[in-house]
C-alpha cells in the first residue's frame, strides 16, 4: 500500500483560537455575525447530511449528478495526475473524479479536521492502494503550500462552498488557488446557480426544521467551547433571499431581549427582541459572473458543465 502521509499546517490551537476571534469580532460587530464554519462539529456534520438529503435541498443532488455524468470528461481535459480537494471532509463526492482519474498518482485532501482527513484518507487506500494520499490539515482560505506530487494537478473546490465566502473574501482566495496553479493545472470550482426565490429559500427552510437545528447547533458550539449561555429556543431560523446581492442569508432571530454571557471571552453581548445574528450567506452565481471573478484572479474559464435542471455548475478554468 502507498504511503498515507499527514502535514499539519496549523498550529495545535488555532481552531480554538480562530473560534475565539470570530465569536468575538462578529458578536461586537453591528450587524451581529458569526461564520458558518463553526457549524460543523460531529452533531453539526451530521444534520448536514440530513440536510443533503432532503427533497428541497438540490445542491448536493445537483452537483453529484455532474460528477456521476461528466467525470470522465473532466478527466480527460485535465489529464491530472494529481488531484487536490479543498475543504475535502468525507472525500465522498470525489469519489466519481478518483474513478475517472486513471493517470492519477496522488491525492491531495485539505481539512482542518485531522480525525475526518485520516477516516477518508485510510478508507480510499483501502479501495486505491497505489495512490499517494498527502493530507493536509489547513484552512482553506489561508496560505497553502502543496506538497511535491506529479503535474499536471486538478484543484477541487466542490459543494458550492465559495458561496459561503463574501466578495472581497471569494477574490482573495481565487488569487492564492491561482498562485498555486503551474502551466497545465486546472481548477474545478463548484458554484450554485441564481434560481427562482422559492426554491433557493425552501432549501435552507425546510419544512422538517432539519436545518433550523443545524443553524442553532452554532450556539451549542460556542456554549460548549467558550462556556456561554446560549438559550438556542429563544432564537428563530430565518433565511432571506437577497435579491441585490443574489445570496441567500441564514439568520438566528432573537425571540426575545436577552443578555448572553460568553465568560471564557468575558464578554456579554445584549440581543434586542427581533435582532438578527447572520450565521452564513450562500451566493448564488451566474456563468457571467463566475467568469468576472475568475478573470480579476488570473484565472480563465475553460469548461462549465451543469446539471439536466441547470440548477448548479462545475467550471474548469486554468491560469490566464
Amino acid at each position: 500500500m502507498s504511503p498515507f502521509h499527514v502535514t499539519r499546517s496549523l498550529p495545535e490551537d488555532a481552531t480554538g483560537a480562530a473560534l475565539r476571534t470570530d465569536v468575538r469580532d462578529g458578536l461586537t460587530a453591528t450587524p451581529k455575525t458569526l461564520p458558518p464554519k463553526w457549524f460543523y462539529d460531529a452533531r453539526g456534520s451530521k444534520l448536514f447530511e440530513q440536510i443533503t438529503r432532503l427533497d428541497a435541498y438540490y445542491p448536493t443532488r445537483a452537483e453529484r449528478e455532474i460528477l456521476r455524468t461528466r467525470a470522465t470528461e473532466i478527466a480527460a481535459v485535465s489529464r491530472a495526475r494529481t488531484l487536490v480537494e479543498l475543504g475535502s471532509g468525507s472525500s465522498e463526492k470525489t469519489r466519481y473524479l478518483l474513478d475517472a482519474l486513471t493517470d492519477l498518482r496522488a491525492y491531495v485532501p485539505v481539512d482542518v479536521s485531522e480525525s475526518a482527513l485520516t477516516r477518508a484518507g485510510e478508507a480510499l487506500l483501502a479501495q486505491r492502494p497505489e495512490l499517494d494520499v498527502h493530507a493536509l490539515v489547513a484552512d482553506f482560505t489561508g496560505s497553502l503550500t502543496l506538497p511535491d506530487t506529479p503535474g499536471p494537478r486538478l484543484v477541487a473546490f466542490l459543494g458550492g462552498t465559495i458561496g459561503n465566502l463574501l466578495p472581497p473574501e471569494r477574490a482573495r482566495f481565487l488569487t492564492a488557488v491561482r498562485s498555486l496553479l503551474a502551466p497545465g493545472d486546472a481548477l474545478l470550482l463548484g458554484t450554485d446557480l441564481v434560481k427562482d426565490e422559492s426554491v433557493l429559500v425552501a432549501a435552507y427552510d425546510d419544512t422538517e426544521g432539519v436545518t433550523a437545528a443545524f443553524n442553532k447547533n452554532v450556539l451549542s458550539v460556542v456554549n460548549r467551547e467558550l462556556a456561554a449561555d446560549f438559550r438556542p429556543e429563544e432564537f428563530t431560523h430565518v433565511a432571506v433571499w437577497d435579491a441585490e446581492r443574489e445570496w441567500i442569508e441564514m439568520r438566528l432571530r432573537s425571540r426575545t431581549p436577552q443578555t448572553v454571557k460568553i465568560p471564557a471571552l468575558d464578554l456579554a453581548v445584549d440581543f434586542a427582541a427581533g435582532e438578527d445574528l447572520r450565521t452564513e450567506v450562500s451566493a448564488k452565481f451566474r456563468a457571467a459572473g463566475v467568469d468576472a471573478e475568475l478573470a480579476a484572479a488570473g484565472l480563465v474559464r475553460t469548461h462549465w458543465w451543469t446539471d439536466a435542471a441547470e440548477r448548479f455548475a462545475l467550471s474548469l478554468s486554468v491560469a490566464a
